[in-house]
């Protein structure tokens, strides 16, 4: 699988307008600076208490219904990651309190990548029911977009065809 592409300029790049340059990468690769995707789907992106996450993942899967719709991979499947990280920031709340779960600063040349990049886990606190809770209500969303057979047939037409 290719890696997402972290030496493009996303802050000048359109990748609606350039679709060939968005590789999916892991997890929730890029879903902090692909635009216009960002710009669109940040605002809707909330997980302090269930009725917001709720909210949230409502809105966010509506627009990945509105990319599919469109035929836009590259939208379909940031709205994707905003879901999956809806899940996982609303549970590293719910392990951690403050969110933070590893110990130290993340160096400069990793920032925006996911993994501990060599930092201790930070011990769990006693789970959060408020954030478990805002975490099983996008994990529930971000399921069905995973399970959307316009999606899956998207990311395989976009990996046969960009790489």
């Amino acid at each position: 699988m290719p890696k997402f592409d972290y030496d493009l300029n996303y802050a000048e790049l359109d990748l609606r307008a350039q679709p060939e340059l968005y590789r999916v990468g892991r997890g929730e690769q890029g879903v902090l600076l692909v635009q216009p995707y960002k710009g669109e789907i940040l605002p809707h992106w909330r997980f302090a208490t269930p009725d917001a996450a709720r909210e949230s993942s409502e809105a966010i899967y509506a627009l990945f219904e509105q990319y599919l719709k469109a035929g836009d991979f590259v939208g379909a499947d940031m709205a994707r990651k905003f879901l999956q990280m809806g899940f996982t920031r609303a549970r590293r709340y719910a392990n951690h309190k403050g969110g933070k779960k590893y110990d130290g600063p993340v160096p400069d040349d990793k920032k925006g990548q996911s993994g501990a990049h060599g930092r201790a886990e930070l011990p769990r606190q006693p789970e959060d029911p408020v954030k478990a809770e805002s975490a099983r209500i996008f994990k529930a969303k971000w399921d069905e977009a995973e399970a959307n057979e316009e999606y899956t047939r998207l990311k395989k037409a976009h990996r046969a065809k960009y790489g």
